[in-house]
């Protein structure tokens, strides 16, 4: 008796070059980190605000005329330490912060604007990891790029359709003008 070698069928899964966040449990994976990242920005946005103690203290709450950005890098010490102090004493720049801050946790929380949620948080993450250099423990790698790079996958993996309001975002009118908004 012979054996009979059948065909191999290969099935052809929709949106899975693109990573498709429907399948399981890829796409509830990447809902669950795009959620809780969402919350880690809320909650610095918070805490920055009001001065909720972790590790924000009520006496250095932006609420009581404080600067959350000047507090973030006032322990800065590198290459950068000069630049970052510098713009940190620029008018508009604590609003620019909070606001990035405020914006990308609703947008990673509800799963909707992630390309843009994606590049405030690439940008947050780079200037905080150069704001971090030198590092004592890793020369080349620190959190903050892992942060960098997870919000791209959120973005390019379609993170916001699973357990968001991504699908309903992007087929709305002031999405489909400005694809960007997706």
């Amino acid at each position: 008796m012979s054996a009979t070698r059948l065909p191999r069928r290969t099935a052809t899964v929709p949106g899975a070059q693109r990573g498709d966040p429907g399948r399981p449990p890829a796409g509830r994976t990447w809902a669950v980190t795009r959620i809780c990242l969402g919350f880690l920005y809320l909650w610095a946005f918070f805490d920055r605000t009001f001065g909720l103690g972790l590790p924000t203290t009520a006496d250095r709450a932006w609420l009581t005329g404080n600067s959350p950005s000047m507090n973030a890098l006032s322990g800065t010490r590198g290459p950068f330490s000069g630049a970052f102090r510098a713009v940190s004493e620029l008018p508009g720049v604590d609003t620019l912060l909070m606001l990035g801050l405020l914006g990308t946790g609703v947008a990673l929380t509800l799963g909707i604007c992630m390309r843009a949620a994606a590049t405030v948080n690439a940008l947050l993450m780079v200037l905080a990891y150069l704001a971090m250099l030198p590092m004592a423990d890793n020369p080349l790698l620190n959190h903050y790029l892992i942060y960098a790079l997870v919000g791209v996958g959120l973005a390019t993996a379609g993170a916001g359709d699973v357990w968001g309001l991504g699908r309903a975002w992007g087929r709305s009118a002031l999405v489909t003008r400005a694809r960007w908004l997706r």
